[in-house]
């Protein structure tokens, strides 16, 4: 964002305007029900992820210009619409404007100038850009098939005008001075109110049917049906996902990712909130909110506290009963004192002030508020991605202790916690931290444990206490554990089911002394408390002393924690599906494993890595791929030069495939990831003579390979009557459990023809699964066993039996199958992703001796040795 010159292009890049988002202004500061019927529901919004990838190409490709960046300004369009972003875009640049309104694209005919202005459709920015720029940014969006117009230019004036040619007349005329003229201060009032309410009156109920209880409330329970219909790979530089260990268990506290394809550096995110608790104490959730950040953040190797930065999001519903007392004193906590203790800025943040709604029903008017919340998101540098902890148990040989870090020093409170809410209660003394240096201290406690290599596994105490806490520990290591909480105080509930801030660490045995002294030294060590130990089995204790307080098995409680997940997920998928892998908790289950047929950091391409002549590889794409950058690191890395190829630049002929050796077809939302979007993006070469002829040519040529992935792969094998020896491929259709899957799937590399896959024939690796069409279905049973020989890999199940089952096979594919070859091996296709885990980093779960290369890195020198 800098100054721009008088005559300055103005105009809006992405999608049309839209008859939505017209009450976004007043549904942000208007309780639902205040205003009009029609505006509350003006105010929904869409989605276009395709369009926005679109947009986002287009960025991108103006930004790495560097210098000759034509962009002169960008600014969203959010809140306001148009109306809010043209003449901020004006203002900050230095200038004013004169714009056309009937040069804004629009959706609807029908729209009037106050809809088309004021419209929040999302997907769009506008920019400004000097005119002699103009030609060479729409060259860029023709490359990308993203749409533009330009409005109008940039005035010497300080004045903004619009004018709509359609009624002849000017809708906008105003100087800048008027438009952003400074607006008095808002100013709310309120007067304090105390409030009183009951304590906790828990039933005398067992410890299991408590426990039972806590697992299968939501925000306890496992959340497995949402995270897999989520790609978590995309990018190829997500190093922590959710999910965990060889079981894959959804139980990660942060998020990790890396700077680059080459760097171990990267960075953490993670979230925090309480809301529950602001019902009792404000400041005491707002308090409580960053603290979960803080140690949900604290695996990841980050260094100092004071590297991690913050971003408050803030809701309340403003002007009822006490909420403005609470969210004033909330602010005030958090801001004032909470975060200034700990050496912490909150950078960035946003506000509703709209959480309650109001409505009739048979005469009587009712409404629903939410509490005031808190959501804090925290980021931050990490220095090395690979010594990320995980909650995930180890038990080798010796049985290593855990230790409970409660930074409350003892207290217990249960006030607003899973607990009293499975029991309709809430409580009148909420989790608080009343020592902020405590907090401080675990975060550097856990740091510089980790950084002597001192811990092996770690997970925050938030939601559901310190029972649900190890449990999951116990879930992601599939194990069991022994605990001794006579240490803990005598009310055995209160001390396994406070929500006080707090964390469990495993500590390798022969670190303990080191660690205790450790805490010692950081004057944190009456904080840590021994708790028990993690035992090879499925044998759950609880004991206070010699006295057994419970006893169950893991595979079951798991089951317990999964059910929630489940019925959600067989209400929104294929049902059949949802039981299977529900039904799968209770077998028996060695996890995800490895066995390569060669040695994973042999790097086979080695050789040619120094030669003066790279081979060139298209990366091809259509639009709405996502997948091209971890597409071409991986073939980078492996000794190719690499090329961005839009199926635009083929059809304008900027490029020709006859100038590359190796193809590459990418994954992604083509087409917004409709039904048949491979098909789609296949069809426009065959019904194109000009690429219909130049493919048949590429597949023709001796000394090409081409491989598809995901999208790619539904692409190319619709290419099928242009391939020599793959007439009998299948299609790909929409998955048996009609749901996007991503996952982390285990296939077995089959003896094939194909030159990608040579020397890997018999091993077993997971690999990233993201795709809502993966299933493969062919034209007949003779066309089935003909592919029998050019099939490439095969989900296989945790047992290593080739598999139709759902998860083990996330798309119900027959006999497994997910590649294939054709029939000299020079084309691949495949619907996993191995470009997303060419590093060790990138696998959700790896072997412990996997430390640079991925295995499947494999694939991709392959082809660099092959042609030699």
């Amino acid at each position: 964002k800098g100054k721009f010159a008088p005559g300055a292009r103005l105009l809006v890049l992405g999608g049309p305007a839209m008859l939505i988002g017209l009450g976004g202004g007043a549904a942000s500061s208007l309780a639902s029900g205040q205003s009009a019927e029609d505006l509350d529901f003006a105010s929904v919004q869409r989605q276009n992820p395709e369009l926005q990838r679109r947009c986002q190409e287009v960025i991108d490709r103006c930004w790495q210009l560097g210098e000759d960046n034509p962009i002169a300004f960008i600014h969203d369009v959010g809140a306001g619409g148009l109306a809010n972003a043209l003449p901020e875009l004006v203002r900050d640049g230095g200038r004013g404007g004169c714009l056309e309104l009937r040069a804004v694209p629009s959706a609807e005919s029908g729209l009037s100038p106050l809809e088309i202005w004021c419209n929040e459709s999302q997907e769009r920015y506008v920019l400004a850009l000097a005119a002699q720029d103009l030609p060479r940014f729409d060259e860029i969006c023709r490359r990308e098939r993203c749409p533009y117009a330009v409005l109008g230019e940039a005035t010497e004036a300080p004045d903004f005008e619009v004018r709509d040619r359609h009624f002849d007349n000017r809708p906008v005329a105003l100087p800048l001075s008027v438009l952003f003229g400074k607006p008095p201060r808002m100013h709310r009032q309120f007067q304090r109110r105390s409030l009183q309410l009951p304590a906790l009156a828990l039933p005398e109920s067992t410890l299991g049917e408590a426990l039972e209880r806590v697992l299968r409330l939501p925000a306890v329970a496992s959340k497995q049906f949402l995270i897999t219909i989520g790609d978590r790979s995309v990018t190829g530089m997500v190093v922590r996902d959710q999910m965990v260990g060889p079981w894959q268990v959804p139980v990660a506290d942060c998020a990790v990712t890396t700077v680059a394809y080459d760097s171990r550096a990267g960075e953490a995110m993670a979230m925090g909130e309480r809301t529950p608790l602001a019902l009792v104490d404000g400041p005491a959730s707002g308090r409580m909110a960053v603290a979960e950040a803080i140690t949900n953040i604290a695996p990841a190797r980050i260094g100092a506290l004071g590297d991690v930065k913050l971003s408050a999001n803030w809701m309340c519903a403003a002007g009822h009963g006490r909420e403005d007392q609470v969210l004033f004193d909330t602010v005030h906590a958090v801001a004032m004192e909470f975060c200034p203790a700990l050496g912490l800025t909150i950078p960035v943040g946003k506000d509703s002030l709209s959480m309650r709604t109001t409505w009739q029903e048979g005469g009587q008017e009712k409404a629903v508020t939410a509490p005031v919340s808190l959501i804090v998101s925290a980021f931050a540098p990490v220095l090395d991605v690979d010594a990320t902890l995980t909650p995930q148990l180890q038990v080798p040989l010796e049985e290593h202790p855990l230790f409970l870090f409660d930074v409350s020093g003892g207290r217990q409170r249960l006030g607003g916690s899973a607990l009293a809410q499975v029991y309709g209660q809430l409580g009148d003394e909420v989790p608080d931290v009343e020592h902020p240096t405590r907090l401080a201290g675990l975060f550097q406690l856990v740091q510089q444990a980790m950084q002597q290599q001192m811990l092996l596994a770690y997970h925050d105490r938030s939601d559901g206490g310190l029972f649900t806490t190890v449990l999951e520990m116990a879930f992601a290591g599939h194990c069991g554990f022994h605990l001794d909480i006579e240490a803990l105080g005598e009310d055995a509930v209160a001390a396994l089911f406070n929500e006080e801030a707090g964390a469990v660490l495993q500590v390798s045995t022969d670190q303990v002394q080191r660690f205790t002294e450790l805490a010692r030294q950081l004057g944190v060590s009456s904080c840590l408390l021994p708790l028990g130990r993690a035992l090879a089995g499925d044998e759950v204790l609880v004991n206070a002393g010699t006295r057994c307080l419970w006893r169950d098995s893991r595979s079951r409680l798991q089951q317990v924690w999964s059910e929630t997940s489940y019925r959600m997920q067989a209400l929104r998928d294929n049902p059949q599906c949802a039981e299977q892998e529900f039904l799968g908790l209770a077998d028996p289950d060695p996890g995800l494993s490895v066995h390569l047929s060669y040695a994973v950091d042999e790097d086979i391409a080695a050789p040619y890595l120094n030669l003066a002549r790279k081979p060139r590889l298209a990366v091809l794409r259509e639009q709405g791929v996502n997948g091209q950058v971890e597409m071409a690191a991986a073939f980078e890395r492996a000794g190719f030069a690499c090329y961005d190829v839009h199926m635009s630049d083929l059809l304008q002929g900027r490029f020709h495939l006859r100038e590359f050796q190796g193809l590459a077809a990418c994954g992604g939302f083509s087409y917004g990831d409709v039904l048949g979007a491979g098909q789609g993006w296949a069809r426009t070469i065959l019904f194109s003579t000009l690429l219909r002829d130049q493919f048949q040519a590429w597949f023709e040529r001796p000394d090409s390979f081409t491989l598809g992935v995901c999208n790619g792969c539904q692409m190319v094998s619709n290419l099928r009557e242009l391939i020599p020896g793959a007439e009998c491929w299948p299609q790909f259709i929409g998955n048996r459990s009609e749901q996007f899957e991503a996952r982390f799937s285990l296939v077995r590399v089959e003896e094939s023809p194909s030159i990608l896959l040579a020397g890997m024939a018999g091993s077993h690796l997971p690999i990233a699964v993201a795709h809502g069409e993966g299933r493969a279905q062919f034209a007949d049973p003779a066309s089935q066993a003909a592919a029998s020989s050019l099939v490439a890999m095969r989900f296989i199940d945790h047992q290593l039996a080739v598999t139709e089952t759902y998860p083990a096979n996330p798309n119900g594919s027959p006999e497994g199958i997910t590649a294939l070859s054709s029939a000299d091996g020079r084309v691949t296709v495949m619907m996993p992703h191995p470009e997303r885990v060419f590093r060790s980093q990138l696998c959700s779960w790896a072997p412990a001796d996997w430390t640079g290369d991925g295995g499947w890195m494999r694939l991709f020198r392959n082809a660099r040795v092959w042609l030699g």
